[in-house]
């Protein structure tokens, strides 16, 4: 599988940005931390774990007039699109590349994933949104409808093997509106993912107004506590007997005692994904997956958790943390712990190659059922965030 840090995540902010008029769009301050546009964009490839950062400044363009973060590498733009990531595209060294233009300050890390889990070294993947409005073309003979059925806008980033799409923009001296239509002319496959109706790209004055708009009320989410932020509780308990493997975060314990449940009794995973729900608004696994219903019958819970991200995906929410607490009296669980976070994490943000779930485990110090190995518990939180 494809890992984040196998990805370079190409800034292209080469061009001239004249239609916004003044200063370059890519170059205008965006939010209270005056941060250009250009800026939000480092942000996101250092959420997502992009393995480099490359920004495509304009040609003659002087680094010393712009602060530029350690991490990012620099490289000079052309006179077309095409020219300016084909030299992005050569200062950078991964295997995968994420070409994204630097006036789309909003796309969320989730749209980054979905994409990389999508790409492979001879099919690239891009994000597109169906047309809305109805089309006309206007031409010499006059104004006919266009059908929009089948239509769909793309977007940015545009995920590709880096050597391939180097290779092909190296050998096509066309200036292709975007990578997608180079990809598809050179005769290779193109997989869709659902883009976001919030990457919207900073074009006219109005849009930056919108951006500034959009910015002013997340800022204002984060300091009311609004809903741009969820935390969300779980719990769960199993009964231990001596019939059962005991399966925790996906992880087989050896052990004498397991827990007896329906499914596999993963009391770990089960309070991982009762805190997301929780964050979510959502029912609990119990009205989800009921104990009565035969299909769950021994079934994997890792399975039912990764149904239950995708349920709180859905609903546009990113899984930023989990943190849960095991208390258990036998057996002991600590050397076990780290192989539990890696395979939630991966359930929880899968492709991203690290971690974002925290276990520990309690003794209960041979008190109530737990102390007596009767039962094992597990206690969760979970964070959201829009």
């Amino acid at each position: 599988m494809v890992k984040s840090e196998d990805f370079s995540f190409l800034i292209v902010a080469g061009g001239s940005g004249s239609r916004i008029g003044g200063l370059g769009k890519q170059f205008r301050s965006l939010g209270e931390g005056k941060k250009p546009l250009w800026s939000w964009s480092v942000d996101l490839a250092l959420s997502a774990g992009a393995g480099e950062i490359v920004l495509v400044l304009p040609a003659g363009y002087g680094t010393d007039e712009i602060s530029i973060p350690s991490p990012v590498k620099v490289a000079f733009g052309g006179a077309t699109r095409t020219e300016s990531v084909r030299n992005g595209l050569a200062a950078s060294s991964r295997d995968y590349v994420m070409v994204h233009d630097a006036a789309r300050p909003f796309a969320s890390v989730d749209l980054l994933r979905r994409l990389m889990e999508s790409v492979s070294p001879t099919v690239g993947a891009v994000p597109v949104m169906p047309v809305s409005e109805a089309l006309k073309s206007i031409c010499e003979d006059g104004v006919r409808a266009v059908d929009r059925d089948g239509l769909y806008a793309t977007q940015t980033p545009q995920v590709f093997f880096r050597e391939m799409l180097l290779k092909i923009l190296s050998e096509r001296g066309a200036a292709f509106k975007d990578e997608a239509e180079a990809w598809l002319d050179a005769g290779l496959e193109l997989r869709c993912v659902e883009g976001e109706r919030l990457n919207f790209k900073v074009t006219w004055p109005d849009d930056l107004e919108l951006a500034e708009a959009l910015v002013e009320k997340r800022e204002k989410e984060k300091i009311t506590g609004g809903c741009g932020m969820r935390v969300g509780i779980g719990y769960d308990v199993h009964r231990m007997t001596p019939e059962r493997p005991l399966v925790l975060g996906g992880v087989v314990v050896p052990s004498p005692l397991g827990l007896l449940g329906h499914s596999d009794a993963d009391v770990l995973s089960h309070a991982v994904a009762d805190a997301l729900l929780g964050a979510a608004g959502l029912p609990d696994i119990g009205n989800l997956f009921p104990a009565n219903d035969e299909k769950y019958k021994g079934a994997d819970s890792l399975e039912l958790l990764r149904r239950v991200v995708e349920l709180v995906k859905g609903r546009r929410w990113e899984i930023v943390w989990a943190d849960a607490v095991l208390e258990a009296q036998v057996p002991r669980l600590n050397s076990y712990l780290p192989a539990m976070a890696e395979k939630l994490s991966a359930v929880l943000n899968p492709g991203l190659g690290s971690l974002c779930v925290n276990i520990k485990a309690k003794s209960p110090e041979r008190t109530g059922d737990p102390g007596m190995a009767k039962s094992m518990t597990c206690r969760a939180v979970a964070t959201l965030r829009k």
